[in-house]
């Protein structure tokens, strides 16, 4: 269910706070998500939910803690606790339904949507990733407002900006030469994501792989990783959930192949 849409932007109160106060009511409200999802096969918005003021900076990722570490801050980024304790009580042949069951509800409110752009769990694949996109942009307007701190060092981005950061290769690479905007961008992005087949995805794929190289100053074996014959290969050899994990073309999961073949190659 999405949540209706309001000029006023709220976020749960458990994500305002300093850091152990935090940890503490995000890792009860995981808790009481668990008893919810074991009685109802549901869940529903916190009861307490806070305004987020007109550039109010959120907290979404741990490296920018620096600045705000002394103080009450939204701190986004700790909704990753929730995941601890969410699976409590669930028979294991269940979990899948429900963490997809709560991906769902999250996708339907602007701070479940943001969190998932901005720090999607596994799987990224193509499918998955184009649903949360499409989330985010429903909540587009009305997280206009916030100023979002992420991995630039005394930065307060935009929404704007911040998607620019995370998914510009990414939109570039399935989109290549698309509009200006990052939010026309990313809905062009979004429309051929849904509707992908694995060539498509492997085409993304191919074109992500030579920033995720450039950015890895560590790599020792670069001309083997430019060569596009070389990464077809390598990617067509992935176990089937593997690929899915990289076919959105998402740098930051196509990070994690592209340096265990490096490793590889080291040992030959």
């Amino acid at each position: 269910m999405i949540v209706p849409q309001s000029p006023v932007l709220e976020f749960p109160a458990m994500l305002h706070g300093p850091i152990s106060a935090i940890r503490r009511e995000v890792r009860a409200k995981s808790q009481g998500w668990a008893r919810e999802y074991r009685k109802t096969g549901g869940f529903t918005q916190p009861r307490r939910m806070l305004q987020v003021s007109p550039g109010e900076p959120l907290v979404m990722h741990s490296a920018a803690e620096f600045e705000f570490m002394c103080r009450s801050s939204w701190r986004i980024h700790m909704f990753i606790d929730v995941f601890m304790n969410l699976e409590e009580g669930v028979p294991k042949e269940e979990r899948q339904r429900m963490e997809e069951a709560f991906e769902s509800f999250c996708l339907g409110t602007p701070w479940g949507a943001l969190y998932h752009a901005v720090s999607p769990p596994p799987l990224r694949s193509s499918e998955r990733m184009a649903s949360r996109l499409a989330a985010l942009l429903r909540f587009w307007d009305v997280l206009q407002g916030p100023r979002y701190a992420y991995r630039v060092p005394d930065t307060h981005h935009t929404l704007d900006a911040l998607m620019e950061y995370i998914y510009r290769e990414t939109l570039e690479a399935w989109c290549p030469g698309g509009p200006a905007s990052v939010r026309e961008h990313m809905a062009l992005t979004v429309a051929r994501m849904a509707r992908a087949t694995r060539e498509d995805c492997m085409q993304a794929v191919l074109r992500v792989i030579p920033v995720v190289v450039r950015a890895n100053a560590d790599l020792k074996h670069r001309e083997e990783l430019s060569d596009p014959g070389f990464l077809r290969e390598r990617l067509a050899a992935l176990p089937p959930e593997d690929f899915e994990d990289v076919s959105s073309a998402y740098r930051y999961a196509v990070n994690g192949p592209v340096c265990a073949w490096d490793r590889e190659l080291e040992r030959h």
